[in-house]
């Protein structure tokens, strides 16, 4: 840790401020879903301008992620995450007082803007301020509150919705933003990446690819995958990525520089951190549906419920992260993902339309354990498998694929369901919804096979790490 962390206040601080942005971005990905009824009774608006409200903060979020990481890391991390958490907080109280649909869609996407910019900049500065030895604890609960706020947004919503109005699911992020400024002017140090010009090549083919992909995926299930936009969204977005990837190869300075990919490490983590988020966004979409809508909780009830799932990082992710420095991360994120996938199997099995909680309690337990064993150590093994320069644009990357992810299983649990079941009565909701849980449960296993991929740690004591800018605690084979 440099004297200049240290003088700011050092890990405590970085762990506090890093750990609570990062629960403001994640959790607006799903916190409008149990609010949408609410929002078209004040403000109108057609069932496309209500899905809008959650894919216009998607779709920013996802394709600004890696863009916001590299101006981090050419203009300054702690510069940039400022400037994209004054863009966020303001943009929420934007959609606060929003006067109709429309202009509550712009403020979501100006509210992704700035949460692209500030999220993968919270890992960076939280591994510059805390020494390597204690880095998995701090990862521990930095990824324990971001895996809350993703699995909890809908309960959040919903309460917030129920008991004083939708505004407050917005309004929330404003106290909170407007505390974290000035501390994190204060209490963070400044660091750069490797001081690269920008990539302006780069960014407009990676900008452009994931917007294409993303908005087809967002698309797909309400306006048919055969639809001309979303093919060509689809189609579009993959031959840029595929020209990114050309370009990158041959460039003097990328953006995201291919050879990280050579390392399993680094190509292990991503590729299990992308499945990971497909089967779980895709479950809790459906899942929070199921109770609600099937089983007949308030929302506040049903987010109550699914607390033995949702909640478990907070009590066992520390604890993970612990676990990730003494045996290295490969071991506890393979098991994670691994009890994910029985859960949500599980899950699937016992899944009726009149199902107690008795009997769904084991899944969302397993669930929760699963959940909470694989965010700490994954954001470790991102952050280790690349130089300290490079951290900046691994963690852009890393949420860039988890949002790709996201989107991309809540399309296909979506079309899942819809092919085998749908709305109209408990039953039919429970025969599209068990295919989805056993697709998601699949998915999530070959998570698991992709994280056993990844090279174990070599240590030469107790507490050996490589020196200098190589991984720090597992070895990427290059």
């Amino acid at each position: 840790m440099s004297q200049q962390t240290a003088r700011r206040g050092g890990a405590i601080w970085a762990l506090v401020i890093t750990s609570v942005a990062g629960f403001m971005a994640a959790l607006d990905n799903l916190v409008v879903t149990t609010a949408l009824p609410s929002i078209r009774e004040d403000l109108g608006g057609g069932l496309h301008d209500l899905e809008w409200t959650v894919s216009a903060y998607t779709l920013t979020f996802a394709v600004l992620l890696m863009f916001g990481a590299a101006l981090g890391d050419r203009f300054g991390r702690r510069r940039l995450f400022l400037a994209g958490l004054a863009v966020f907080t303001g943009a929420s109280a934007a959609a606060a007082l929003a006067p109709g649909i429309d202009s509550l869609i712009a403020a979501r996407a100006v509210q992704g803007a700035g949460a692209a910019v500030m999220m993968p900049l919270t890992l960076t500065l939280l591994t510059a301020a805390v020494p390597a030895a204690k880095r998995g604890m701090a990862y521990g609960i930095w990824g324990a509150v971001n895996g809350l706020a993703v699995a909890s947004g809908p309960l959040v919503g919903g309460t917030l919705t129920e008991h004083i109005s939708w505004q407050w699911i917005f309004w929330l992020n404003v106290p909170l933003g407007l505390a974290l400024l000035p501390l994190a002017r204060l209490r963070l140090a400044e660091s750069h990446g490797t001081g690269a010009p920008l990539d302006l090549p780069g960014t407009l083919l990676a900008s452009g690819g994931l917007f294409g992909i993303v908005y087809g995926l967002v698309r797909g299930p309400a306006d048919g995958w055969t639809g001309g936009m979303v093919l060509l969204g689809l189609f579009t977005g993959s031959a840029l990525l595929v020209a990114f990837v050309l370009y990158s190869i041959r460039a003097k300075n990328p953006m995201l520089p291919m050879r990280l990919f050579r390392s399993r490490a680094f190509s292990g983590i991503n590729a299990a951190s992308l499945l990971m988020f497909l089967g779980m966004f895709g479950s809790i979409f459906l899942l929070s549906q199921y109770m609600q809508g099937v089983l007949g909780y308030s929302p506040t009830e049903a987010g109550l419920r699914m607390l033995p799932w949702t909640g478990m990082p907070m009590l066992v992710a520390p604890v993970a992260g612990i676990l990730a420095d003494r045996v290295g991360g490969r071991p506890v994120v393979a098991a994670g993902l691994f009890l994910q996938a029985l859960g949500l199997g599980y899950m699937a099995v016992v899944a009726t339309a009149d199902a107690s909680y008795t009997a769904q309690l084991p899944a969302l337990i397993i669930s929760g354990i699963g959940m909470a064993l694989f965010f700490a150590p994954a954001s470790h093994l991102v952050m280790s498998s690349v130089r300290a320069q490079e951290q900046g644009i691994a963690s852009g990357a890393n949420n860039a694929l988890r949002e790709v992810g996201g989107a991309l299983g809540i399309a296909v649990m979506a079309s899942i369901f819809s092919a085998q079941g749908g709305y109209e009565t408990g039953q039919t909701f429970v025969d599209g919804l068990r295919p989805a849980l056993v697709t998601g449960s699949a998915v999530v296993a070959l998570a698991g096979v992709a994280a056993l991929l990844i090279p174990g740690r070599r240590r030469t004591g107790p507490q050996a790490a490589p020196a200098g800018p190589a991984p720090v605690l597992e070895t990427a084979s290059r």
